[in-house]
């Protein structure tokens, strides 16, 4: 069982279910089903016609429901509408469903939830932690932004050009962006592999939409995805950035990522995915961890912090000022955020230890460890507070 295979398809047959007529809710539940008889069928009697197949079944499950439910019958007149089983169109609908999910009458973080869902193929466990919520709330956001989807009657138009060189579309294309650097994120981490999918839809979206912001996204992709090789080592361990083997990194991806930026930055409409892409360019652009300019990296994070004023911007800022001006200058920075931050304790672990506080640092490592959710990241933070703690014992 192929199972990117099946993550890919799933936007595709739920958007061919929609445009058939199936409100979005109800599509997504068919879809589910197909792909549990998948699971079922396909490894004694894999199909010639993946697509097709789940076309097919979740079809026929949508009808099964709608005709079971007395509060639409009025659907009972797709029966005589259903189209023949065979090929489906090689039309790659993923973009559309983005922005269908991404919809005006959708608040953000909704948007964001649903189309990880029903896009990214994330479960609503992954999307809670994603959000730090309890997954019982989760379920609820996504039910609601379910139901407002077909409560209001809205379709996927196909996405064309409009009069100013952009879509005319239902969604915002500032959400999509915000999705599309969640899904990349999450595969990036190792959890789910959505990184290089979200990489292909921000290069199908950027040569469609000519935005600065959506430049700077793909740029911000291609040069974190240029590190994926080095970033574990062979047991799956986490390597750090400083420690990371840079002979690894795709030097192709580096140079295309930096011309991508330089041109939308010239274009002097500066967006927080720009400035996130120059951070992680001037890490490219350093031989050595030792010849990072982080006081370039802190002028951006400052930047940064103008623009969106996000917590997480001025935690990683904390570091870069510990590495720019020392790590007592570092932990003043941090001691104004909220401790309870996701690597909050992680960070003031990392910069009580290049402060010259090894027994802090080790504490804080431990404590850090504990409440990290990855379990790479969980390790890793255990074996330095276990690496600290040996060298006080020696």
């Amino acid at each position: 069982m192929d199972e990117a295979l099946l993550r890919g398809l799933i936007p595709r047959v739920i958007t061919i279910l929609v445009r058939r007529g199936a409100d979005f809710a109800a599509a997504e539940d068919a879809v589910q089903d197909a792909l549990v008889q998948a699971v079922r069928v396909w490894p004694d009697a894999p199909p010639r016609d993946a697509k097709g197949w789940l076309v097919t079944v979740a079809w026929h499950r949508f009808l099964d429901a709608t005709r079971a439910d007395a509060a639409r019958r009025r659907r009972e007149d797709l029966v005589d509408e259903e189209p023949a089983p065979g090929p489906t169109p090689g039309v790659d609908d993923t973009l559309q469903l983005y922005f269908l999910c991404a919809h005006p009458s959708l608040t953000p973080a909704s948007a964001v939830a649903l189309t990880l869902r029903a896009v990214g193929g994330l479960t609503t466990r992954q999307i809670a932690e994603a959000y730090l919520v309890p997954e019982a709330t989760m379920a609820q956001r996504i039910s609601r932004a379910k139901r407002t989807l077909s409560d209001g009657g809205v379709a996927p138009g196909r996405a064309r050009p409009g009069p100013g060189g952009g879509l005319d579309r239902p969604g915002d294309v500032a959400t999509v962006l915000r999705v599309l650097y969640l899904v990349f994120n999450e595969g990036y981490s190792g959890d789910v592999d959505l990184a290089a999918e979200a990489v292909r839809l921000t290069r199908q979206l950027a040569a469609r939409i000519d935005h600065p912001e959506v430049a700077g996204l793909l740029a911000l992709m291609l040069l974190h995805h240029a590190r994926r090789a080095a970033r574990t080592a062979p047991d799956g361990s986490l390597v750090p950035l400083a420690e990371q083997d840079r002979g690894r990194w795709d030097t192709a991806s580096i140079a295309e990522g930096v011309e991508i930026l330089q041109a939308a930055l010239a274009r002097d409409r500066l967006g927080e995915f720009q400035a996130q892409a120059a951070v992680a360019a001037l890490h490219a652009d350093a031989p050595t961890a030792e010849e990072t300019d982080w006081v370039q990296i802190v002028e951006w994070y400052d930047e940064l912090t103008r623009l969106t004023d996000n917590p997480v911007v001025r935690l990683n800022r904390a570091v870069a000022v510990g590495e720019a001006d020392g790590p007592r200058a570092g932990l003043a920075a941090l001691a104004v955020l909220d401790p309870s931050l996701p690597r909050h304790t992680a960070v003031a672990a990392y910069l009580h230890e290049r402060d010259g506080d090894p027994e802090t640092a080790a504490r804080l490592y431990a404590e850090a460890a504990h409440r990290a959710s990855n379990l790479a990241e969980r390790d890793h933070l255990t074996r330095q507070a276990a690496r600290l703690n040996a060298r006080r014992i020696r």
